[in-house]
């Protein structure tokens, strides 16, 4: 007989078959009655046995079975009022696949208070909780349909390189290591990579993975991440910005539509955001910010009150605070303002970008300016003697955008297995 998973023995009619595998969710022992219910990745389901029915050998495994453990059930579906969904399997044999160990060293019920530190330190096991299983079932729904989105929009997907010669955004939170004879880096951004290949092939999408040795220790951040990042020939801020806003109300109609129970887990219920755009300036006199500042955290979650769950783009900052790659306007060194913004959502910066600079001499110019040697950017700037058109893009961090959207304490729950300041283990 073919494995069914739990969903599908749920849909089965009363008195079929059904050989089910997963693993022991909980127990309860009622003397001459004993039930179990098993989880798959597809749901929960109870088992029933009765001891002047069920073969004896059966009956007694389902005595004190240890939860977590992997078992395989054969048995009949029967219609139930009082089980959970319906439906419950009658067990002709019961097979303990893989025993789980006692006590188990994190609690993986529904209810558990186990703190998030000892839930790493055995995330074999913390994925087994419907929690966990919820939120990394919709991240994988957000990567799925963020490619989704812009591959069937005409985006060429592309794999930037991990090992770098030289800074991507400038600044010293690098990662060294040695590359034969050479010193080499681990990739902070793919940005000046996704510049060139756009610069060729117009629109491109990639989902990779960055570094940044920054020591903090903040529920926000992270040492290593995904990047979900898109670059665009011919285009400037406000082109780009559009799609961001169409690729996020996408994403979150997806999940809306495939994680219902997922969203019940996780106590949520979302909504398709819309876009509100104000420039820098605006966004400073509207919240009685300081002019040429960051903005804070709570500078951010004040926007963000404001505009209850939608997405605010912040665009045209001023030129000390965006990156020597982005556009100044108007193409001049010497401008205040340039063609960059941030994308504020539930109170967090989701993502920043904007238009870049694609004329040799002004990104040489801008490189001096922020400090940085020209000559460690070579074969960057020449990309862009040959024909190179503006160009804009952005990234949005995989995790980030997770603890964000479904409401998380701390984007380690975001991540399967964290790597931060003081974890590189498991």
């Amino acid at each position: 007989m073919e494995r069914t998973y739990v969903k599908e023995a749920l849909n089965k009619k009363d008195g079929e078959k059904v050989l089910l595998r997963g693993w022991v969710h909980d127990t309860r022992d009622l003397k001459k009655v004993r039930f179990l219910v098993l989880k798959d990745m597809t749901g929960r389901i109870q088992i029933t046995g009765v001891e002047s029915k069920t073969d004896k050998d059966t009956f007694g495994l389902l005595d004190n079975m240890k939860r977590e453990s992997a078992v395989e059930i054969s048995g009949t579906v029967k219609d139930s009022k009082q089980a959970p969904g319906g439906k419950e399997i009658l067990p002709d044999k019961l097979t303990v696949i893989a025993e789980a160990g006692d006590p188990l060293p994190v609690d993986v019920s529904d209810f558990s208070k186990t703190e998030l530190p000892i839930r790493l330190d055995n995330r074999f096991l913390d994925l087994h909780s419907k929690k966990a299983q919820a939120i990394f079932k919709i991240q994988s729904t957000i990567s799925m349909n963020f490619r989704k989105y812009f591959v069937d929009n005409g985006f060429i997907e592309f794999q930037p390189p991990s090992v770098i010669g030289s800074s991507s955004e400038g600044g010293t939170e690098l990662y060294k290591l040695k590359y034969f004879e050479k010193d080499a880096y681990l990739a902070q951004s793919p940005q000046l990579y996704k510049q060139m290949i756009a610069c060729a092939m117009e629109k491109v999408v990639t989902i990779t993975p960055v570094w940044r040795a920054e020591k903090h220790n903040t529920t926000r951040h992270l040492n290593e991440s995904r990047q979900m990042d898109i670059e665009v020939a011919f285009a400037d801020q406000m082109s780009i910005m559009k799609e961001l806003e169409g690729v996020v109300k996408f994403m979150v109609t997806e999940i809306n539509k495939n994680h219902k129970e997922d969203l019940e887990t996780l106590g949520l219920k979302l909504k398709v955001p819309e876009a509100h755009y104000l420039s820098y300036d605006e966004i400073c006199e509207m919240f009685d910010i300081k002019n040429g500042e960051d903005l804070s955290p709570n500078d951010e979650k004040r926007i963000c009150e404001k505009f209850k769950d939608d997405i605010v783009f912040v665009h045209s900052w001023p030129t000390e605070q965006r990156g020597f790659y982005i556009m100044r306007k108007g193409e001049d060194a010497e401008a205040k303002i340039t063609e960059g913004f941030d994308a504020l959502y539930k109170g967090v910066e989701i993502s920043s970008g904007g238009q870049r600079i694609h004329i040799p001499e002004l990104l040489e110019t801008m490189l001096k300016k922020k400090g940085l040697d020209p000559k460690d950017f070579k074969s960057y700037i020449n990309s862009f003697r040959y024909g190179a058109p503006p160009h804009a893009g952005w990234s949005i961090g995989l995790e980030r955008f997770t603890q964000t959207l479904l409401e998380l304490d701390n984007i380690r729950e975001a991540v399967l297995w964290p790597r931060d300041r003081d974890r590189l283990t498991p």
